[in-house]
């Protein structure tokens, strides 16, 4: 008999044990107001711009959230970090850049990264705490630039629309300060890393800075730029991956949320005009 019973306890037990062990196995289901549908959640490492891009991804991560996508937004202050890092697989997504910049990063680090919705235009300006108009500059006056290829190019492209420059024909976006054949009032061209033009604003007569570091520094580019890109500037930035999750169904989920009403409406308000919807 007592053989009997230890059998039957010893039966109980295992089932017991491994019962608990597919409890440990098992996801979780949602919380009240998470994934819906008992769906698993996903998490997505996305590096950001701080602003705007990281103020547009925690904006939608709530909606991410009750579609089982959980959004962990990593901030970065520089160019190149992002894009190695999702090459890696050490960020599964970022958004920061224009796809200039994006296709010539790939180029020059045999990478193959992939945009996969734009969101937004970044008209990129020029600044100044010297002079209120370009007719001011001074001979010999000193002017920073990105020195990153795509963004210089684009400076410089857009001094030459407003009259500061000449550039050789055909240069377009990849025209260095090499390209310049017409500079009357020979300015000098100071190139720095974009992340430090407004930190250098005060040293120089005037700087091409991208908005989104230009918002960092708090200067509203509708209102502080000398002169600035309209609507129709081609450099719309844009949610990157890679060409192993582009498709995938969170990286998808990501890129209709960021093309949603809700995004554009926000960009609208919070932004007025600085920068402007894509989509």
């Amino acid at each position: 008999m007592k053989k009997l019973v230890v059998s039957v306890l010893s039966t109980v037990l295992a089932f017991s044990l491994a019962a608990c062990g597919s409890k440990s196995e098992t996801a979780p289901a949602p919380a009240e107001g998470g994934a819906q549908g008992g769906q698993q959640e996903v998490t997505l490492k996305v590096g950001a711009s701080p602003v705007p891009h990281a103020a547009i991804l925690k904006h939608i991560a709530p909606k991410l959230k009750e579609q089982g996508v959980n959004l962990e937004v990593q901030e970065f202050t520089d160019y190149v970090q992002p894009n190695v890092q999702l090459n890696e697989k050490q960020l599964d997504a970022n958004f920061f850049q224009h796809k200039p910049y994006l296709e010539d990063f790939n180029k020059g680090q045999n990478m193959d990264l992939q945009p996969v919705v734009a969101v937004h235009i970044e008209p990129f300006g020029a600044y100044s705490k010297k002079v209120k108009s370009v007719d001011e500059l001074a001979d010999g006056a000193t002017i920073a630039l990105p020195n990153d290829p795509t963004n210089s190019g684009r400076a410089l492209a857009l001094l030459e629309k407003n009259g500061v420059i000449k550039l050789k024909e055909g240069a377009g976006i990849s025209g260095t300060v090499k390209d310049i054949v017409e500079n009357k009032k020979n300015l000098q061209f100071k190139e720095v890393e974009a992340a430090m033009l407004p930190r250098v604003l005060e040293e120089v007569d005037l700087a091409l800075i991208n908005t989104n570091y230009a918002l960092e520094a708090k200067l509203v580019p509708t209102k502080d730029a000398l002169f600035i890109e309209d609507k129709e500037s081609p450099y719309a930035n844009y949610l990157v991956a890679r060409p192993d999750n582009k498709d995938s169904e969170a990286i998808q989920k990501l890129a209709k949320e960021l093309n949603s009403p809700e995004v554009k409406k926000f960009i609208e308000d919070e932004y007025k005009g600085s920068i402007v919807p894509a989509f």
